[in-house]
């Protein structure tokens, strides 16, 4: 008994991660996990680590809706430049978060962080419904933001590793489009809270807020049980634990470990896994990061800053600005802002569920230059429209439906890009650098910029700054169709090798 034990453990050694060499190993658990059909483990997965964008869509939407509030609030007095500013603080924690956790991400790995971001999140968004002046909300801004920036570099990562390549971009866009559920959450939020008639205008946005950490609490629970990435493992050398986790999958998901290959009735193998060999390592070195982000993958590189900070500009800036203008330009009273929100979310929403699946079917480029084409176009017709007067509130708002429901798909692509297109050693860190760029270029400055050019009551000063997050936009189209990468339907290892893979 005890002999055939041990020979089954050398069979499924052979079969996942076999030791050819010091420090070397030879594995098929890419290929198995690619192999996989959909399940209730990818379900599981994508809710409990998806719910980062539900969280902040809940805390940019609440950051625009409750814009109102806080102007008006006995307490704080804010200004329209310091609501920009507190936004900017927000985006600005988020890209600081993003580096700082996205390099422990790739070090230390996927799993522990995404529950420190989470707990960074909660604590900071806790102590933001317990503000007392414009310095003390805007720092707790830039602290939730913080753990937000490193939640995206952590849950990115983890979920491209972990779901079958024939579902990664129409479930990224769908994990993405979830931030505008958070956005519907914190819409209707403000609408209830923000009453006048229901609740005092000062405790109300507190209470606002103090949902986002509820809402948190019950995340924390959720993700108790999601395993790490064995792709990072095996590179990371834990090839037992890898091999442990990967069974587990497996047998969750088909009922059994796909470890040996695959045999007929007789026992003959119909075929073999292919097999990847890794040199196991603890860490990858910055200056190897460097150069592989910036001379091996230029080109790369340079299609992840362009789409990213294009979305960034475009999305930040409008978005955080929703508010004021509804509110200077239409008259839209404070507490009412949620019921326009509401319709704006669901063309974000609707935009990755009905064309994120083209990005698998149709491909990366063509959907990326459409995307983000569309969007550059019908934001300058729009803001041509706002600019001579023709539109109200609720027009405006249609408006802004159909310029997201295609900009939507499009930032979410942006996202997918750079989390594919690099090796699994410097994935997070890749994430986080080229949402910190984008976010810091475009998203800190994009609030600021249209919050100043809203306080001047010109609705062509407005319109200018349309035309410039159109025009970036159109840019960034060209790039895409010209330099992005045809990631459709392949294994992450093939659209780029990891690092410590030997020939």
């Amino acid at each position: 008994m005890g002999l055939q034990r041990r020979q089954g453990n050398l069979d499924a050694a052979r079969g996942s991660a076999q030791a050819i060499d010091h420090g070397v190993v030879e594995t098929s658990i890419p290929f198995r996990l690619d192999a996989l059909r959909w399940s209730g483990f990818h379900t599981r997965v994508v809710l409990a680590l998806g719910i980062t964008w539900v969280l902040d869509g809940l805390e940019v939407t609440l950051a625009g809706a409750l814009s109102g509030a806080l102007k008006q609030s006995p307490v704080l007095h804010f200004s329209n430049f310091e609501v920009g500013f507190a936004n900017s603080c927000y985006l600005a924690g988020a890209v600081l978060g993003a580096l700082g956790f996205g390099w422990l991400t790739d070090r230390i790995g996927r799993k522990k962080l995404f529950f420190i971001t989470l707990a960074f999140y909660l604590a900071a968004t806790a102590a933001t419904a317990l503000s007392w002046s414009v310095a003390s909300y805007s720092l707790f801004r830039f602290l939730t933001g913080a753990g937000i920036g490193g939640e995206y570099t952590a849950i990115n990562s983890t979920i491209q590793e972990l779901v079958p390549a024939r579902y990664r971009g129409w479930t990224d866009l769908m994990i993405n489009g979830s931030f505008w559920i958070g956005a519907a959450l914190g819409a209707t939020s403000a609408i209830v809270l923000l009453d006048p008639d229901f609740i005092d205008i000062d405790l109300g946005w507190r209470l606002a807020y103090l949902t986002g950490a509820c809402l948190g609490l019950v995340v924390f629970v959720m993700r108790i049980w999601i395993p790490e990435s064995p792709r990072w493992l095996i590179i990371h050398g834990h090839p037992d634990q890898a091999d442990a986790i990967m069974r587990d999958i497996e047998r969750t998901v088909t009922g059994n470990a796909q470890d040996r290959s695959p045999v007929d009735g007789q026992g003959a193998p119909l075929r073999a896994w292919p097999k990847l060999r890794i040199r196991m390592r603890d860490h990858t070195p910055l200056s190897e990061v460097a150069h592989t982000l910036f001379k091996v993958y230029r080109e790369r590189s340079l299609v992840g800053l362009v789409l990213m900070i294009a979305q960034a500009f475009f999305y930040n800036a409008i978005f955080f600005t929703f508010a004021l203008v509804l509110i200077d330009f239409y008259g839209i009273p404070a507490g009412q802002v949620g019921w326009y929100i509401l319709p704006f979310a669901a063309g974000n929403f609707l935009g990755p569920l009905v064309l994120g699946r083209l990005f698998d079917s149709l491909g990366r480029r063509p959907m990326i230059a459409f995307t983000y084409g569309a969007s550059g176009i019908l934001l300058a017709l729009t803001g041509y429209l706002f600019a001579i007067g023709v539109l109200s509130a609720t027009t405006q708002t249609i408006a802004w439906m159909v310029i997201f429901f295609c900009a939507s798909p499009a930032a979410s692509a942006a996202y997918l890009t750079v989390s594919e297109n690099f090796p699994l050693e410097v994935r997070a860190l890749a994430i986080a650098l080229f949402y910190a760029v984008g976010t810091g270029v475009g998203g800190v400055a994009g609030p600021i910029l249209f919050g100043a050019l809203i306080d001047t009551g010109s609705r062509y000063s407005v319109f200018a700054g349309y035309l410039f997050g159109a025009a970036l936009m159109l840019v960034a189209a060209a790039v895409g169709w010209r330099y992005a990468v045809a990631a459709e339907r392949r294994t992450l290892e093939s659209i780029a090798q990891p690092l410590a893979s030997v020939e």
